[in-house]
């Protein structure tokens, strides 16, 4: 049976996306193939990233003592772990919800065809992130309103470019769409200014609540 690498596996609350403030297991991942300048989980995406290795079923088993209907994979980035199907199908068989939160810069064209197909949420890299020409713009292709896009904004720049992207490629009437503070690096009023500024409608302020309830910096929550 496949084997995974997780950094770590817990219960919390979704922090951000639609999704935010329900219960949700999380299973994070180690590697990322991208390195923003304001990664929250850096630590993961280390090539000695300290791991526990589980099988599909472990994982499954894990899942469902716990009792929660939801599960967010998350990372590192998610999408380069070549057996996800595997995970997707053993987890929908088991009448799970699956979101995956990944950094945009990874092909969702094969996981959106599945009939277990799950939620996404996609960032949008901004300039001070240092990583917007990774973003790979056809995966708005296959988004529907089951999915989000997620902005992570630090600074008027990435607000205007936020903005230009959403008119570009209509992401409002395709999907769910955030704009998220980069934590500590922008007053959410200046956002929420700038969305009445420009009439953002069907665009959504949104903060880290993990961040709000906990310590920054806590892992495992």
């Amino acid at each position: 049976m496949t084997e995974f690498r997780l950094a770590e596996r817990f219960v919390s609350i979704n922090g951000e996306a639609a999704h935010a403030g329900e219960l949700a297991v999380f299973l994070r991942f180690t590697g990322c193939n991208l390195n923003c300048s304001y990664c929250d989980t850096a630590w993961a995406n280390e090539e000695n990233a300290p791991y526990t290795v589980y099988t599909t079923q472990e994982i499954c088993d894990y899942v469902q003592e716990t009792g929660v209907k939801n599960v967010t994979i998350t990372g590192g980035e998610p999408l380069l772990q070549k057996d996800l199907p595997e995970l997707l199908r053993a987890l929908h068989a088991l009448g799970i919800r699956t979101e995956i939160e990944t950094n945009g810069s990874q092909p969702i064209a094969e996981l959106a065809k599945m009939a277990e197909r799950p939620a996404f949420t996609l960032d949008y890299k901004c300039p001070s992130s240092g990583m917007e020409d990774a973003m790979l713009i056809k995966n708005y292709l296959y988004l529907t309103q089951e999915d989000c896009v997620k902005f992570v904004v630090g600074s008027r720049e990435d607000l205007e470019r936020a903005r230009e992207v959403m008119d570009e490629f209509f992401l409002p009437e395709r999907c769910r769409v955030y704009l998220s503070p980069v934590f500590g690096k922008i007053d959410p009023k200046e956002i929420v200014e700038f969305m009445q500024e420009n009439e953002m409608n069907g665009v959504r302020l949104q903060l880290q609540l993990h961040k709000i309830i906990w310590h920054p910096e806590e892992r495992g929550v």
